[in-house]
């Protein structure tokens, strides 16, 4: 059976389905092919079932220091069972969604496993798309005009090192696990690494953060991850730096046991599991990547600045394309891809535009240029940095650790980045996010009356920091 479309997405995850929706929007016919469920990582593995995690944790960590309020609390527990539940019924709530927007924009679904099929009877071009499902059934033929790669990424281990879910594993098997380690060492001391020490500490697991490099969260500003390193450091957490993992050296016996070289020595560290966070590799494995002209660069499909692969007709998004690897990020290059096919005037998404965030505790968010980044770059820069502690809103949250930075070009004032480590900052970077589109200078910023009490009076102070105009510190 043979099948017609406008657009095949392949992948059902963030960005791919937003993609679908755009796609449907302007008009077209499209299915998304999706060998599990829509959402995909970020949905079912990733950004939501983490967060619903890190708030539990908040929670429990927030209750046992309630007498700090004013409010008396005994016997304060773990319920492991329905923290996980709740998790799960997050995800739930989301995925009726997702699929709720499919059928509002009559978008055909199909659960299996697409490949791309070469030129054949369909189609002189490659682009047919073959699903294959689980359960035996004939494969079924989408013939599109145009395909769009979505397919995302999968977690990366270190060569020897076996995931083998229950002593050693990713952060697939952590987000499943029915109960507590008492101990846990964290390969990794990125995004994920991080987010989970967070959380598992405030859970009250005895964390160790192994780290290769000399920096944890080392695509942040300096600063920032100092800072983050100090807080976590307060909850009880092992760092490790510049540390080299000998895979061949675990051992499993009733919970493992790994060394680490640490320059010309080694180290031998033991615990109840092993978690291991050294990123994610694209999923371009057995989709038909091989049957095209698409090129492959570093393990990532190698696109143009609107999402062409070199078969012109074959668009690729998101985290199978590398770059910053953010759900947010990925359904924004869906939108631009699905207009650009569509033949409408678009503009290239500017990457360093566009805020990040980590949400362990403390939360982290940036936009913009590191420190480092930017003196590299050759800018003269003036840095305006102002703390959580002058702000009165911080005081009430009883949250006053953290700062936020701001870099500024000294030549013409330009915004060139902003860095913040403190209470809900993740919240807040949009605010910087939108200086930065709209070409703000720190000044520009100083003059939002900023509402008080919040914590979003920081920024304004921040940009008036830059000067040494600061009214509160």
């Amino acid at each position: 059976m043979a099948v017609e479309y406008d657009l095949v997405v392949l992948g059902g995850g963030t960005g791919g389905y937003v993609a679908a929706i755009r796609a449907s929007q302007l008009g077209m016919k499209v299915a998304v092919v999706e060998k599990a469920e829509l959402g995909g990582t970020c949905l079912h593995k990733g950004c939501i079932p983490s967060k619903s995690l890190l708030r539990s944790a908040e929670v429990y960590r927030q209750t046992k220091n309630a007498k700090e309020y004013g409010i008396t609390t005994s016997n304060v527990e773990i319920d492991f069972t329905r923290v996980q539940q709740r998790k799960s019924d997050i995800i739930g709530t989301l995925h009726q969604g997702v699929t709720a927007l499919m059928k509002k924009g009559k978008i055909d679904v199909y659960q299996g496993f697409g490949r791309i099929l070469g030129p054949s009877i369909f189609s002189p071009l490659p682009g047919t798309i073959s699903v294959e499902y689980e359960n035996g059934e004939e494969n079924t033929m989408l013939v599109p005009k145009n395909v769009l790669l979505a397919t995302g990424s999968s977690p990366r281990t270190l060569p020897g090192l076996n995931i083998d879910g229950t002593f050693v594993m990713s952060s697939d098997e952590a987000l499943q696990m029915e109960s507590l380690p008492e101990s846990i060492i964290i390969i990794g001391g990125g995004v994920i690494g991080i987010e989970w020490a967070s959380m598992l500490a405030d859970f009250g697991v005895n964390v160790t953060v192994i780290e290769y490099l000399n920096q944890i969260l080392p695509t942040e500003d300096t600063d920032i991850a100092r800072e983050v390193e100090k807080q976590l450091k307060r909850k009880g957490v092992t760092f490790v730096k510049g540390a080299k993992v000998l895979a061949e050296s675990l051992q499993k016996n009733n919970g493992v046991t790994i060394e680490a070289e640490l320059g010309e020595e080694k180290q031998s560290f033991s615990a109840d599991k092993i978690l291991v966070s050294v990123g994610r590799q694209a999923n371009t494995s057995n989709i038909g990547i091989e049957n095209t002209d698409i090129e492959i660069e570093k393990g990532y499909i190698k696109t143009s600045k609107f999402y062409q692969t070199k078969e012109s007709h074959i668009y690729a998004i998101g985290d199978v394309i590398g770059g910053m690897q953010l759900a947010h990020v990925a359904s924004h290059e869906g939108i631009v891809a699905v207009e650009h096919m569509f033949g409408m005037d678009v503009e290239p998404i500017n990457y360093n535009q566009i805020p990040a965030c980590i949400y362990s505790n403390p939360e982290a968010a940036s936009v913009g240029l590191t420190e480092k980044q930017a003196k590299e770059q050759g800018y003269d820069i003036k840095i305006g940095k102002f703390p959580f502690k002058a702000i009165g809103k911080a005081l009430v949250h009883g949250e006053t650790d953290g700062f936020v930075k701001i870099i500024m070009n000294k030549q013409n004032e330009d915004l060139l980045g902003v860095h913040m480590v403190g209470p809900h900052v993740t919240d807040m970077i949009s605010e910087a996010g939108l200086a930065m589109v709209l070409d703000a200078t720190p000044w520009e910023i100083s003059q939002i009356v900023h509402p008080h009490p919040t914590l979003s009076e920081i920024m304004g102070e921040a940009a008036l920091a830059v000067e040494g105009l600061q009214i509160h510190g």
